[in-house]
């Protein structure tokens, strides 16, 4: 994306976003950019996962210069997940108050990490995300299996595995199938477990 490209769509993003309060998910704000030719989006989909990575990396990158302008400004803040882009119109607290370190913001601004990144790196991180999903996925099926709610944190998690364990240990009359299973969603849910 050339600097004229990112000027007309840091344009467009304003005024896209400035329609939508309540704001927008990444997909529905792409969906308009596309139909937008100065955006600098091309319309259609891509199902190449190279070519979907550019997309989100130069759509984060322009979003996050936007904050930037945005705060500089004094005229807003925008809030950036894939889920929801927002912008707000009013600022909270003091502007020229330091803020915290925003990794997410360091790696989009710089363009070096959209270039230096591999279609191997792509499908590891993908590779990761779907390893992540299908461990969530998961979690409310062991959840349910220890009779617990999607909100149970880990000490919750452990007391009922513990009771639900002695309950039904085969040395204390119960049974072992049962036992299995309890020990089986524990192992999902253990916290210990990393990614």
């Amino acid at each position: 994306m050339h600097a004229t490209d990112e000027a007309q769509c840091a344009a467009l993003l304003r005024e896209i976003l400035a329609l939508h309060p309540e704001g927008l998910s990444e997909y529905a704000l792409l969906s308009q950019l596309r139909g937008d030719s100065r955006s600098g989006f091309a319309p259609g989909r891509s199902e190449d996962p190279q070519d979907l990575f550019r997309t989100h990396f130069l759509l984060f990158h322009l979003l996050y210069r936007l904050r930037d302008e945005l705060r500089r400004e004094q005229t807003g803040d925008l809030e950036i997940h894939t889920l929801k882009i927002r912008w707000h119109t009013h600022i909270d607290g003091d502007p020229q108050a330091l803020g915290r370190p925003d990794p997410l913001a360091v790696y989009y601004l710089d363009l070096d990490n959209l270039k230096a990144t591999t279609r191997a790196d792509i499908e590891r991180m993908l590779g990761q995300f779907w390893a992540r999903f299908a461990r969530f996925d998961r979690r409310g099926a062991a959840l349910a299996v220890l009779e617990l709610p999607e909100d149970a944190d880990g000490d919750r998690i452990l007391r009922q595995y513990r009771r639900l364990a002695m309950r039904h240990h085969p040395d204390r009359g119960g049974d072992a199938a049962r036992l299995q299973a309890i020990n089986a969603a524990m192992a999902i849910l253990d916290p210990r477990q990393t990614d």
